[in-house]
């Protein structure tokens, strides 16, 4: 069953499948979570954040002593699925996510401490829920019911009441079936040579209705076939609809794309989609991620912290580790360290191993001695007398 939409009804408090709604006719085009992904701004919002989000690193971390200390990652957060890694795993859980509002998977497999240890995804259209008195049951997946511990599953748009995420494709689908009605009928019209309604006149004389009719079969079997029609200088063609709406078309398209991005929280800009002259302007690309990171990846990745969480044994916790996403170029990335190491909040070995180089050796600190003179020691700050305090 598709989790293109969801409704509470009578039906659900009495134990049954929450229903999902058949899908939304936009047009001539049926939008369902897999037919709006052929509105490219649909692929390129849901591609964009899956692909940050699945190559972001996720370290395991506990706390001994109140101090944050790394732990070796279980092997549910390597290989979930035995097969495919993390950065695999992550991503197919995110574009269901973003698509649908949730994702499932069915754990296959548990640690010696009764933890998940292998989840295997499953695809939105083969689950069902079933909620007895708003209370959640049963998982029904490809015909077969499991238990809520035996399903692994996210949310994201939730609401009260309701244990499933809402779909941002149902909600867009006035958005993105308009697109797709659009892409669809230009198709039409330049790949098997449909015509708009259109107005064909003779200008001498006025023509009985069988020779109109007779008229009105050659030349539509010329233009279905894709031949030429010939007449003399008594004919006068006018596209009635075609010239009218040619740049209502491309009108509708371009706010197409800026309606989903919305829908979907990705800046207009990042998927190449008509900005306004209007729009903020950033001093550098760190600003632009950290923009996108703060204000629409963030709550996102949290949410997906928590999740991933209880994954694991307490009192270890999960952190996706967003500074890979805010990458600066080179001397940026100097002025941090540099500054980071004279104000003690990061030792320069620390900021070696971050550029992926080993500590100093003993040859390289005497080389700085010889070049630079040794370091010099700080000057202690006299303490201050009696009569000064």
């Amino acid at each position: 069953m598709s989790l293109f939409a969801w409704r509470a009804s009578r039906s659900v408090q009495d134990g049954s499948v929450v229903p999902a709604r058949p899908p939304a006719v936009r047009g001539s085009v049926a939008v369902t979570n897999d037919s709006a992904l052929r509105h490219s701004a649909v692929w390129a919002c849901c591609r964009l954040r899956a692909n940050v989000v699945s190559t972001l690193p996720i370290d395991v971390f506990r706390r001994v002593a109140g101090v944050q200390v790394e732990v070796p990652k279980p092997p549910v957060l390597v290989t979930p699925d035995g097969r495919a890694d993390m950065v695999e795993w992550m991503y197919s859980t995110q574009f269901d996510l973003d698509r649908g509002g949730n994702c499932f998977g069915l754990v296959t497999a548990r640690d010696g401490v009764g933890y998940p240890a292998r989840i295997e995804l499953m695809p939105l259209a083969d689950v069902s829920v079933i909620v007895r008195d708003y209370e959640l049951v049963k998982y029904r997946i490809r015909g077969r019911e499991y238990d809520p511990a035996d399903v692994w599953h996210e949310r994201q748009y939730t609401v009260p009441g309701l244990h499933v995420g809402l779909s941002p494709i149902a909600y867009a689908a006035w958005s993105i079936g308009e697109y797709l009605s659009i892409q669809e009928f230009a198709t039409d019209w330049f790949g098997r040579g449909a015509v708009p309604a259109a107005h064909l006149k003779n200008t001498a004389k006025t023509l009985t209705t069988g020779q109109a009719d007779e008229t009105k079969k050659r030349f539509k079997a010329s233009v279905e076939n894709g031949g030429v029609f010939v007449t003399g200088s008594d004919w006068e063609y006018k596209m009635l609809q075609a010239e009218a709406t040619g740049r209502e078309w491309i009108e509708a398209k371009q706010f197409g794309v800026g309606d989903v991005a919305r829908f979907f929280d990705v800046p207009g800009d990042l998927i190449d989609a008509a900005v306004s002259s209007g729009s903020i302007t950033y001093a550098s690309i760190t600003q632009r991620h950290l923009d996108f990171l703060v204000m629409h990846l963030g709550p996102s990745i949290v949410r997906r912290e928590t999740a991933l969480g209880r994954l694991l044994p307490r009192p270890r916790y999960v952190k996706i580790n967003t500074d890979a996403l805010l990458r600066m170029d080179s001397k940026a990335r100097a002025d941090m360290f540099r500054t980071q190491v004279e104000s003690r909040v990061l030792a320069p070995s620390e900021a070696r191993e971050l550029e992926n180089r080993p500590p100093f050796t003993d040859e390289q600190l005497a080389e700085f001695d010889r070049l630079f003179g040794p370091p010099k020691a700080a000057t202690p700050t006299p303490a201050k007398s009696g009569a000064d305090s």
